[in-house]
């Protein structure tokens, strides 16, 4: 006989149902049973009664203990095994949770499943009481009379008790997923909480994958094109030097090209400094930033107070993003910054604070909400978690603060 698919899944479901509420009782019973038996030797302690009970209290006080972890691990399987529902893992600090659900709410819902086993187990007794009755000596039948009519409204009552444990049975289990999930899942803040972890460590690998690509492309301009180009320029110099009998236009063409070409070579030189300078990865940002004050175009007071204590290096990400706001700002003030005769750059650590401060004489006047530079900056600064700011007032001076995150 084939059974109908529709009834072939709800008997499936039943089944499920009804292993994932047998399941519960010793899980949900045990706990309580543990936290009675601590609490009757504790009285027995306090009253003096037994001598042994302070050493017999280690016990059931250390299974209390296990069942906030371990209790809690086996519903944690019991909701993934036999209803497909995947309850978060608590922390160590989220141990009143577990020890709330499995000694209080728990047995609650330890009595309700008993109650629905007690009822299944009643209900199979009773649509089965004429079976029964049919196996007992006729002896007692003849001496019982009226045995069938009774029989007949047992069975009726145990076969509508039947009907109704399904639905009992999934009521239960909806309202043990709904319970299990209130306290033993995530709330709304640990849930925001995880996922600003998660956001967070995500967006250092974004940043640190950044600026492994930065370092990748420098090397690879710096031992591809550059090279290229110095072998270019020192080719066009060699023919300027000895193709002497050439006509005046093809020595002007030679002559023009060089040019182009150590034109081409130093602007691919800021071009890689700009990346990421290899200075910065062999020598320290001192020394990276020390070669930014020599090359620009105004004078530039730098101090750097790094202290030499420290058991490391800044991170490289944080160093790479001190030198590019030191770069560009220092780029700015050369190119935006109005009558600016002197720029001063100060970088110190306090703690786990690196702090970088750009200032100049300038006119002042300039604006982040208006340049697109200085939004590039604060964007720059914000990805590794620091902060930008800003001032600039009409008639000067101009001051850029940055602090970035160095976690020891």
């Amino acid at each position: 006989m084939t059974i109908p698919p529709r009834l072939r899944r709800a008997l499936v479901r039943m089944r499920r149902d009804l292993a994932f509420v047998a399941a519960g009782v010793p899980l949900h019973i045990v706990p309580a049973l543990l936290a009675w038996w601590a609490v009757f030797l504790l009285a027995d302690t306090a009253t003096g009664i037994s001598s042994d009970a302070p050493v017999i209290l280690i016990a059931p006080l250390t299974l209390l203990v296990i069942a906030g972890y371990g209790f809690t691990e086996a519903q944690r399987w019991r909701f993934r095994a036999l209803c497909g529902v995947e309850l978060p893992r608590l922390r160590l600090m989220e141990g009143k949770r577990q020890l709330g659900y499995n000694l209080l709410v728990g047995p609650l819902l330890g009595v309700l499943e008993l109650l629905l086993l007690a009822l299944l187990l009643a209900a199979l007794v009773a649509a089965l009481v004429l079976v029964w009755v049919w196996l007992v000596p006729p002896e007692w039948r003849r001496g019982h009379p009226g045995y069938t009519t009774t029989g007949g409204y047992l069975t009726v009552l145990g076969l509508v008790a039947l009907a109704a444990v399904p639905a009992l049975a999934a009521g239960l289990v909806r309202l043990e997923i709904l319970v299990g999930r209130a306290v033993l899942g995530v709330s709304r803040s640990d849930e925001l909480a995880r996922r600003v972890e998660d956001l967070t460590e995500s967006r250092a690998g974004a940043v640190d994958a950044a600026d492994a690509e930065r370092r990748r492309i420098e090397r690879d301009l710096h031992d591809g094109a550059q090279q290229r180009l110095v072998s270019l320029a020192l080719n066009l110099g060699l023919a300027k030097a000895t193709l002497t009998d050439l006509p005046p236009e093809a020595q002007q063409v030679i002559d023009a090209a060089h040019r182009e070409a150590k034109d081409a070579i130093e602007e691919l030189n800021n071009l890689v400094r700009g990346l990421h300078p290899a200075v910065l990865d062999e020598l320290g940002l001192d020394a990276a930033l020390s070669g930014l004050a020599a090359r620009a175009p105004l004078p530039v007071r730098l101090r750097v107070d790094l202290p030499a204590e420290l058991p490391q290096r800044t991170a490289p990400a944080i160093e790479a993003v001190a030198y590019f706001v030191v770069s560009e700002a220092l780029t700015n003030i050369a190119k935006h910054a109005r009558e600016a005769t002197r720029a001063d750059v100060t970088v110190t650590r306090l703690g786990e604070i690196l702090r970088v401060v750009i200032a100049d004489d300038g006119m002042g006047g300039a604006d982040p909400s208006r340049g697109s530079g200085l939004k590039g900056l604060a964007q720059r600064v914000r990805s590794v978690d620091g902060t930008f700011r800003m001032s600039s007032p009409v008639g000067g001076p101009t001051m850029m603060s940055v602090e970035l995150p160095c976690p020891m």
